[in-house]
């Protein structure tokens, strides 16, 4: 299945078999395996493996994903959007610096990667704060998120927590009346 690449993303073959990927978001490169062909044709990235092998099969997908990943990235970004669920949870960005008031004594702040944009819009009344995390890097911008998650992963009783938007949380029921 080959990569179609949209207006505005030109792609091409670096010697030692890097794909380069330029597009309006950015530009990125990937290393494919040797024994995977890579090719340029009528506005299609085509991937080609010598043998029928599950090493090769597995290869000829991977490759095949992450190309795709990059030209999606270059042509779209990626977006995750969390949500801070909690009383007094609140996020602020200022550049690249994230600040967390996430109920713990202190401030937790962090420092994003230069590939990474955030975007915390203003709260309305009733509404749980939002981070938006950009970039075309998807597993750059998937590590962030994750790692922003684990300083205070949702918990169980009352989902209070940070939590992906739209993301089922299994909740479980509290104590119930002691028995008689």
């Amino acid at each position: 299945m080959p990569v179609n690449l949209p207006a505005g993303v030109t792609a091409e073959i670096l010697p030692g078999n890097v794909v380069k990927v330029k597009g309006p978001h950015g530009e990125m490169s990937q290393k494919v395996d040797p024994d995977i062909t890579v090719t340029i044709e009528d506005n299609q990235i085509k991937f080609a493996r010598p043998t029928d092998q599950p090493r090769h099969r597995s290869m000829h997908g991977l490759y095949r994903a992450l190309v795709n990943n990059m030209v999606v990235g270059v042509s779209e970004q990626f977006t995750i959007k969390q949500e801070f669920v909690g009383v007094g949870y609140k996020v602020s960005v200022a550049g690249q610096l994230l600040s967390f008031s996430l109920g713990y004594s202190h401030e937790i702040q962090m420092l994003l990667p230069a590939e990474i944009t955030a975007e915390a819009p203003d709260v309305k009344k009733g509404e749980n704060p939002v981070l938006v995390l950009k970039s075309c890097d998807k597993q750059l911008v998937g590590q962030v998120a994750a790692k922003i998650r684990t300083f205070r992963k949702p918990e169980p009783y009352k989902g209070k927590g940070i939590k992906f938007v739209g993301e089922q949380l299994r909740r479980k029921a509290g104590k119930t009346a002691a028995a008689k």
